[in-house]
């Protein structure tokens, strides 16, 4: 092992364990791929270990690497939350907001109260990040500047469980089952939503995280043609449109769709936890506060179309602690 242990190496080795190639992490630290093949190799030379295996597909980390991902994410958080600490200091005049959803949340619930958070927080300007990564990581989780460290808040549909950062359920996000009057016509609804044999199925991405509506479409397909699969709810809810079949969408998708039709209850299908994620160290910065007041906020108006209920004359009020404290993460 060399002695002379280079700390700027360790961000070269942060941006490949997160981007996961060399000319992404490149990108993202503005410089060549050499420069970023040389630092790792520095690194691995002063440490005397293999940190990534190479392959065509991208480095992927050894247990040597794994392991020093995981002693540097702690510190690399503390060195985040500095740095925030430190823009944030006395005045969060112009002060810029990351809230990271992933589209539906970001469009149906997130973007129409967005008038409201301006006229309360003139002095805040608030990115919301269209982020497909739903079930993780958490924010600030050992990654390089530009991914998910750099966020405020953040909505996952799986409770993050490692890292520093407080948790908090905030609500439900049902799915239904949905197809075009023009396919009902012809091909009938299915006499039970969760055997689909014999019918046109629009499926989700053999990719995504066996989440409950996933899961669930996973079994209801058995028997029934799959004439596409996508991750993304707007191809599916256009693809269905087209009258190609049946797919899942978010209840607060399907039922405003006038094109769309769902077929049974949205409890059927089942439903996405939404679990609000922020910063440990930055739940305290005013203008974190405010996103998170936001979040939640949002969540609560929009309770109704998130679950499904079609046919309710009032929209119920979510309280601010109707689903529980913030906990941590470990908790």
């Amino acid at each position: 092992m060399s002695a002379g242990l280079n700390w700027d190496d360790l961000r070269f080795f942060l941006a490949v364990a997160e981007a996961g190639s060399l000319s992404a992490a490149s990108s993202l630290l503005k410089v060549n791929t050499t420069t970023v093949l040389r630092r790792v190799a520095s690194l691995e030379d002063a440490l005397g270990a293999r940190l990534f295996d190479r392959s065509r597909s991208g480095y992927r980390l050894t247990p040597r690497g794994e392991r020093l991902l995981a002693q540097l994410a702690p510190v690399d958080q503390r060195l985040s939350a500095l740095a925030r600490d430190f823009v944030a200091d006395d005045s969060e005049a112009d002060a810029v907001v990351r809230v990271a959803a992933g589209d539906v949340l970001a469009s149906a619930v997130l973007a129409p109260q967005l008038p409201t958070f301006r006229d309360e927080h003139p002095e805040l300007r608030l990115e919301i990040v269209a982020d497909p990564n739903l079930t993780g990581p958490a924010p600030s989780a050992g990654a390089p500047a530009g991914s998910l460290k750099d966020i405020d808040v953040a909505i996952r549909f799986a409770r993050p469980t490692q890292g520093n950062v407080i948790v908090r359920k905030i609500g439900d996000m049902a799915y239904g089952l949905y197809a075009s009057q023009a396919y009902l016509a012809v091909r009938g609804a299915p006499e039970e939503p969760g055997r689909l044999a014999g019918h046109q199925v629009i499926g989700f991405s053999l990719s995504e995280s066996p989440l409950g509506p996933v899961w669930w479409m996973s079994r209801a397909e058995q028997g029934a043609s799959v004439v596409m699969r996508s991750n993304a709810v707007a191809v599916r809810a256009e693809a269905a449109r087209q009258g190609l079949g049946l797919t899942a969408l978010p209840c607060i998708v399907g039922d405003q769709d006038p094109l769309l039709m769902r077929v049974g209850q949205a409890e059927d299908v089942g439903a996405l936890e939404l679990w609000l994620v922020t910063h440990n160290d930055s739940a305290h910065v005013g203008r974190v506060r405010d996103a998170m007041d936001f979040v939640v906020n949002c969540a609560k108006v929009a309770k109704v179309p998130l679950l499904g209920h079609q046919d309710d004359p009032a929209t119920e009020t979510l309280g601010a602690n109707d689903h529980g404290p913030a906990i941590s993460a470990a908790e």
